[in-house]
């Protein structure tokens, strides 16, 4: 069994304490959830100083992302609802962040082009969660495991969006928005063969 990613194992530690508190897994999955709607509406207001929010808040809602799985093996709660409702809230962020940067970015160079890529991005993000889900059901995995995302090093491709906050800050959030955008759509296609070539040597 691989090593969890670096934040994943930071959340382990930081988790123990709420074990003994009536905070559930589920509790924390619609916490990141609400924090991540909040900070793709910051983006989307098109203003600087709430996009640097808008982008600290991003960071945080996804490391806590790791509490609710944590906290599910901790304390023996893991469920089939808390596993598609993870699932939702990952999805849901991830999509409403590149609508909301979209939008929020549509009075810059971009124009037009950033609501489009916006869209693609929120596109890539929903199809991509159920895509993942069924790659989940084709590796016969339970419901308290995921396939996760590709990585090395004790990083995963998803920490990639930790950087959001520091580039966001130093004023570069429209570079980093394309390569975001064009990353969210080869993750997509990258899962949707992985998901393929999978079935392909099952049937085989």
């Amino acid at each position: 069994m691989k090593k969890p990613p670096y934040d994943q194992r930071l959340a382990e530690i930081l988790v123990r304490p709420l074990a003994h508190t009536p905070l559930t897994p589920n509790h924390i999955t619609l916490l990141t959830l609400a924090l991540g709607l909040a900070a793709a509406w910051l983006f989307a207001t098109g203003d600087a100083a709430a996009a640097n929010w808008g982008a600290g808040i991003f960071v945080l809602a996804r490391f806590l992302d790791h509490f609710d799985g944590e906290l599910a093996r901790l304390t023996g709660k893991t469920s089939r609802l808390g596993y598609y409702l993870d699932y939702i809230s990952g999805g849901l962020s991830y999509g409403a962040l590149f609508a909301g940067m979209g939008i929020g970015l549509m009075g810059g160079d971009l124009g037009n082009w950033a609501l489009a890529l916006g869209a693609a991005g929120f596109a890539s993000a929903i199809l991509s969660m159920f895509l993942n889900l069924d790659l989940d059901r084709a590796m016969e995995l339970s419901d308290g495991d995921t396939v996760g995302y590709p990585g090395m090093a004790g990083f995963e491709l998803e920490d990639g969006i930790y950087l959001i906050a520091p580039i966001t800050w130093l004023g570069w959030l429209e570079p980093f928005f394309i390569l975001c955008g064009l990353g969210a759509t080869i993750y997509c296609l990258w899962t949707a063969w992985t998901l393929v070539k999978l079935r392909l040597v099952k049937r085989g």
